[in-house]
């Protein structure tokens, strides 16, 4: 094979969203990778496609010269490609113009064939595509979930800007469990045990009493064992943390946070026709206790349920619920150590699920701000407080009231977009059964 072509000193001055018939006569270059070539006679079509869509390349005989005609003809599909020429308006080309050629530069000649084709309307099980995944990117709705994705991180960081947050980076090496339990990777860490972490959580706890309201987008990491289209070993956190509140105020940031998402979903398909999303209604977030909604389980149902067990998706299926809610004031059993009681009932904490549907989007609660009530919860958990030891030490310096939540994006993505399998939501998934590509 050839050694490539370098760049030169030729650079890219249109994408294919640019075409507009009003360049007519103007000259252009465009980059991008060869979708499809076909030759009829003594022309030659070709379709070059960039992040934002397709160009129409048509080099003609007497008009182009040949050379360069031969080497479009012979353009291999997934080529990286430059092509300068005259655009020349025409009705029935992308944008209303196609490329009259004077220069053509093949930048990487593509060597190989992928098992599918970006433009086909039927792909391969997810597995095939994953297996290709640099590819299977270049279908358009992949490309228009991470152009939605982009556009809710955006209005979320946006959000939290203009709300006095500070953005904060954790780390994710740490010495002992955030959550506690065993879903946990270990690592080697120089010639100690450590583990990626599971949440932020202890050290957003730590920055309120700096910061006050505090923010972060990272990835955090859970070795559960499970194979659905809604687990990932790897995923994205929003997580944010704000001092002097409580998990009702919190509760009411993350409704916020949901509506801007869904406006930036919202607006993203508005500019792009191709993205058909049915984004559900945030407008009004409906909020439901565990015991109301296990009263209606109780009472609606003929399963057997006792106070104190999860509200299993198929259960809250059963209740016909749908779109977004809250499912709040759940029982303390199940809770994380730092998750603060309800001061009228012993039995129930200060916390919230946001769902959708049977899915959970978010979790979040009052925290406990004392370190005899934190010590407590640690030791009826079976945990090590000593393992806890600096964290445990920050509550001495007057940690303040505080509450706060995380929302996983790549669920949040799938209620947005109403995408099947959380693996469409990431780059590159991890899960029980992928560390590759």
């Amino acid at each position: 094979m050839e050694p490539p072509e370098g760049l030169g000193d030729i650079r890219r001055t249109h994408l294919s969203s640019d075409m507009d018939p009003a360049l007519d006569g103007e000259e252009v270059v465009v980059m991008g990778w060869v979708a499809a070539v076909r030759s009829h006679g003594n022309i030659t079509f070709a379709t070059i496609r960039d992040r934002t869509g397709p160009v129409q390349i048509v080099a003609k005989k007497g008009v182009c010269d040949d050379d360069l005609r031969t080497i479009l003809t012979k353009a291999k599909p997934h080529s990286s490609v430059a092509v300068r020429g005259r655009a020349s308006a025409s009705a029935r080309a992308p944008g209303g113009v196609e490329i009259i050629p004077n220069m053509l530069r093949v930048l990487s000649a593509a060597s190989r064939t992928p098992p599918f084709e970006p433009a086909t309307v039927t792909v391969p099980n997810i597995d095939t595509r994953l297996e290709v995944r640099c590819i299977d990117l270049r279908r358009e709705p992949l490309r228009h979930m991470f152009g939605a994705r982009t556009a809710v991180l955006r209005a979320v960081r946006e959000y939290f800007y203009g709300n006095g947050f500070t953005e904060i980076s954790t780390p994710k090496m740490i010495a002992s469990a955030t959550e506690g339990g065993s879903a946990l990777f270990p690592i080697f860490y120089y010639d100690k045990e450590a583990f990626l972490a599971q949440s932020p959580q202890l050290y957003k706890e730590q920055l309120t009493m700096s910061f006050e309201r505090v923010f972060e987008v990272s990835p955090i990491f859970r070795a559960e064992p499970s194979r659905t289209n809604r687990h990932l070993a790897e995923a994205i956190s929003i997580d944010m943390e704000e001092a002097f509140v409580d998990y009702n105020d919190i509760m009411d940031r993350t409704a916020e946070v949901v509506r801007r998402a869904a406006g930036a979903v919202g607006e993203y398909a508005e500019r792009n026709p191709g993205s058909k999303y049915d984004i559900p209604d945030t407008v009004d977030i409906p909020r439901y206790t565990y015991e109301e909604l296990a009263g209606r389980i109780h009472d609606e149902t003929d399963l057997h349920m006792e106070w104190g067990d999860d509200l299993h998706p198929s259960w809250l299926r059963r209740l016909g619920l749908d779109g977004m809610y809250f499912i709040t004031d759940w029982p303390m059993g199940p809770k994380p150590f730092y998750v603060k009681t309800k001061q009228d009932d012993p039995r129930v904490s200060e916390s919230f699920d946001l769902m959708w549907g049977d899915l959970e989007l978010s979790s979040g609660s009052t925290r406990m701000n004392d370190r005899d009530g934190l010590e407590r919860n640690m030791r009826n958990k079976g945990m090590k407080t000593a393992s806890f030891a600096h964290h445990l030490e920050a509550f001495e310096y007057g940690m303040p009231p505080h509450a706060g939540c995380g929302i996983g994006l790549e669920r949040l993505m799938m209620a947005m977009t109403g995408t099947g399998n959380i693996r469409d939501a990431t780059f590159y998934p991890r899960d029980v059964d992928r560390l590759t590509p």
